[in-house]
């Protein structure tokens, strides 16, 4: 067999681009939050304890599964313990998100226009529902074409970007983009700072409520966001693996990648409680009645802020949602490559045979499902449920298959790690994928599952809530049976 897989040029190329992976929409809007509800400067506590409890021993078994095997899921898991389906499962989850995080994606990158002229009035919310999105009871598949446009512009700025391949497209942006997001986002944290009531914002966000440490839902709720923070157990950093060079320091990459990533979320909670401390200030409110989660705060709290700073909010707002639309290009990158790279090992396919129906297909499925009255309905079902149980239930399977069945496989790929690392994995790296992580991962996952059933999720009619998250985990199951049965082809291999 020749090896034609493309690498990157360098170990550095494929951190970057690691951390244009995991620095996404989520740090900027969700962490934030997460860490406020659960206990402020007390939260930072578990979080530091997810990272290197469950965080860096998942990572790193995804780098040496795709480092070992040089393959995307499927063909990786398949090789591992003829587990090809769950590599199936892993790239449908990908493909999921892809196609529903293009939406979001494309409202930021509408909103930096938008900050010019502050055109979101002074009725932020009724703007964002009722003028943008157009937002319509229950279903409404009725055609929005300004949601159209804007995801047009965003499907082929990143299909521009996955034909140039890994080193001249996925690794090219990131290194022009990741600079220019710490650019973006240092400016805009040093003009967050300056504004009256900053500290104020701050406070509450640092302030340890070291009571909720006590409260079991506050450590899943660390443990649950470093999954979906640093981009393992659904494929990605398996895939970017696979790319890297025969002899390479994997431990010292991943541990690169984690501190990067977390100095990232800790930057982006200076950056959004200092401007929301000056939204307490201005209307005479405290904090915490002016903090909202996910979406309430990108789109609604955010475009108020900018317009208590008058003409001056204009940069402010442009800095803000640039920052957002740069940081959910590279990662909405790095998903995608996973399915890419999935079909061509799978079927033979040259690269951009799989970029144009891959990425095409879901362009056009992503266009007609989010350019509809319903665009935030379908993103916060399908979010819900690919993260809470698509991801979980991936990262959960592959760490039981691997560590309590199939214990020498956890011993090989150790031993692969530990060849060229750094920091040698040993018998904690075994306790904590034996025990920490998927006990972790199982409580959070049968919670989430009981959840649903007994409370429903936000406020859906169960009719919708289990069309749309019915069939989410539904195109999960079928895709990962029916794609796991197909015929291999490997051209390559003689």
């Amino acid at each position: 067999m020749t090896d034609t897989r493309e690498n990157w040029s360098a170990r550095s190329g494929f951190i970057i681009a690691a951390i244009g992976s995991a620095v996404g929409l989520g740090n900027i809007w969700r962490f934030p939050y997460v860490a406020y509800e659960n206990g402020g400067g007390a939260f930072l506590i578990p979080y530091l304890v997810a990272i290197f409890a469950a965080g860096l021993p998942l990572l790193f078994l995804d780098y040496a599964v795709g480092h070992k095997f040089r393959k995307a899921p499927p063909t990786a898991y398949k090789k591992l313990m003829n587990a090809e389906s769950l590599g199936w499962w892993q790239v449908m989850v990908t493909l999921m998100i892809g196609i529903y995080y293009a939406s979001v994606l494309s409202w930021a990158g509408s909103y930096m226009f938008y900050s010019f002229g502050q055109q979101w009035g002074a009725d932020t919310q009724a703007f964002f529902f009722n003028t943008y999105l157009q937002n319509g009871e229950g279903l409404s598949l009725g055609f929005v074409p300004t949601l159209f446009w804007g995801l047009v512009c965003v499907w082929v700025a990143v299909m521009l970007i996955l034909y140039g391949g890994v080193r001249r497209g996925v690794e090219l942006a990131n290194k022009i983009f990741m600079p220019l997001l710490v650019i973006l986002f240092s400016i805009l944290v040093i003009q967050a700072v300056r504004l009256p009531g900053a500290v104020d914002g701050l406070n509450a966000f640092f302030t340890p409520n070291w009571e909720a440490m006590g409260n079991y839902k506050v450590w899943l709720a660390a443990f649950g966001h470093i999954f979906f923070s640093l981009s393992v157990g659904f494929g990605i950093m398996l895939t970017y693996a696979s790319y890297l060079k025969r002899k390479t320091n994997l431990t010292g990459s991943g541990v690169v990648v984690a501190l990067a990533n977390s100095s990232f979320e800790i930057l982006a909670g200076i950056g959004v409680f200092a401007a929301l401390g000056f939204m307490a200030f201005s209307s005479g409110a405290k904090v915490e009645d002016v903090v909202s989660g996910g979406i309430g705060l990108a789109f609604i709290a955010f475009p108020k802020i900018i317009s208590s700073l008058g003409a001056g909010g204009d940069l402010f707002g442009f800095l803000f949602f640039a920052s957002l639309t740069v940081a959910g290009i590279t990662s909405m990158v790095s998903i995608l490559q996973v399915p890419i790279a999935a079909f061509q090992d799978k079927l033979g396919w040259s690269h951009k045979k799989s970029v144009s129906i891959i990425a095409g297909g879901s362009a056009v499925i992503s266009t007609l499902m989010f350019s509809t009255h319903s665009a935030i309905t379908f993103v916060d079902i399908i979010d819900y449920f690919a993260n809470n149980i698509g991801i979980v239930g991936g990262g959960l399977v592959s760490i039981i298959l691997v560590s309590w069945l199939r214990r020498p496989l956890l011993k090989q790929l150790q031993a692969h790690i530990n060849q060229y690392a750094s920091i040698q994995l040993g018998a904690s790296w075994n306790f904590l994928l034996t025990i920490v992580t998927p006990v972790s991962l199982l409580v959070a996952l049968g919670l989430t599952i009981n959840s649903i059933i007994s409370e429903g999720y936000g406020g859906y009619p169960a009719h919708i809530l289990w069309i749309v998250g019915g069939g989410t985990l539904a195109f999960f199951v079928v895709g990962a049976i029916a794609l796991s049965l197909l015929k291999d082809r490997h051209p390559e291999e003689k």
